[in-house]
């Protein structure tokens, strides 16, 4: 196996959930062998059929046994312990690639198959997946965090043409920073769908509707020009200190939901700090909306 590209490799993939199913076609689809899946939830199965068509189902023991690469795309809370376990049952072997898709964890987490001799990867998709098969076409237009071990710029090459191979773009993520990246992508993936469902759940209490179809224009372009224009996309009464306007948010929402009205005030606490440092609110106007956001109802 040349460092820059890997060969055809016979893969195995733990499990088939939404991530692994949806890897797994990738690679197929780039021209690696996928021998073996695991999956047991009836969800698990149904993707195998779909995305991974005629791959037999095994053990995981069985599916890292034999293959050249060992896919783990298992959650964040069972990749320690099913690494162990592999490991004490003398699954892995010397020279296998074993690449796991957690975002938290980086490459020290594969330690008990690195004391067997494999090359360990860490490989995660900077995308939400469905389960369906257009996930293997939204790989192609995601970011796939790329963590090796340091030093080892062999090992890193390996990493990246296998992203490639995926048609995604490989990003560089140290081990040390591993963490931080995962909370990162997290706060702002999670809790955006969060925000967005208060925000249809609050027009729909307000008899207006259809309340998707209303705010995903809007929606769509504060994302957009947030990633084009950072905090110079700002726009609201927080931002232009509109604090009459701002009261009268805090009202309506500490009378409908008070639990959402505090989520109101630390963002617009946040957003009125970004609004200074952006040059688009002055102190006085910012102090004024910050006061406003202290008020107990």
């Amino acid at each position: 196996m040349s460092a820059g590209r890997p060969a055809r490799l016979a893969v195995g993939v733990v499990s088939a959930g939404r991530v692994g199913a949806a890897v797994g076609a990738a690679w197929a689809g780039a021209g690696h062998r996928v021998v073996a899946t695991s999956g047991v939830s009836r969800d698990s199965v149904k993707r195998a059929t779909a995305l991974l068509p005629g791959v037999p189902l095994r053990p995981p023991d069985e599916v890292v046994a034999g293959v050249d690469l060992a896919l783990l795309a298992v959650p964040d809370d069972v990749l320690p312990g099913l690494v162990r376990g592999l490991a004490a049952a003398g699954s892995f072997r010397a020279g296998q690639i074993v690449v796991h898709t957690s975002g938290a964890h980086g490459v020290s987490v594969l330690a008990p198959a690195v004391e067997h001799g494999v090359l360990p990867l860490a490989l995660h998709p900077v995308m939400t997946f469905t389960g369906r098969t257009e996930d293997v076409a939204r790989l192609a237009a995601c970011s796939v965090g790329v963590t090796a071990t340091a030093g080892d710029e062999a090992a890193w090459s390996v990493g990246e043409a296998l992203v490639v191979e995926m048609g995604a773009e490989p990003v560089r993520v140290p081990e040390e920073v591993r963490p931080l990246y995962h909370t990162a992508l997290a706060h702002g993936a999670n809790h955006l769908v969060t925000l967005v469902r208060d925000c249809v759940e609050m027009l729909e209490r307000a008899g207006v509707a259809p309340a998707e179809r209303l705010v995903a224009p809007l929606l769509s372009a504060a994302l957009d020009n947030a990633l084009r224009h950072g905090d110079r996309a700002l726009t609201g009464p927080v931002a232009r200190g509109d604090v009459g306007t701002v009261r009268m948010h805090l009202r309506e929402l500490d009378a409908a939901d008070p639990d959402l009205a505090e989520t109101y005030r630390v963002l617009a606490g946040r957003t009125a700090h970004r609004a200074v440092d952006a040059g688009l609110l002055p102190d006085h106007a910012a102090h004024d909306v910050l006061e406003i956001l202290q008020e107990k109802p």
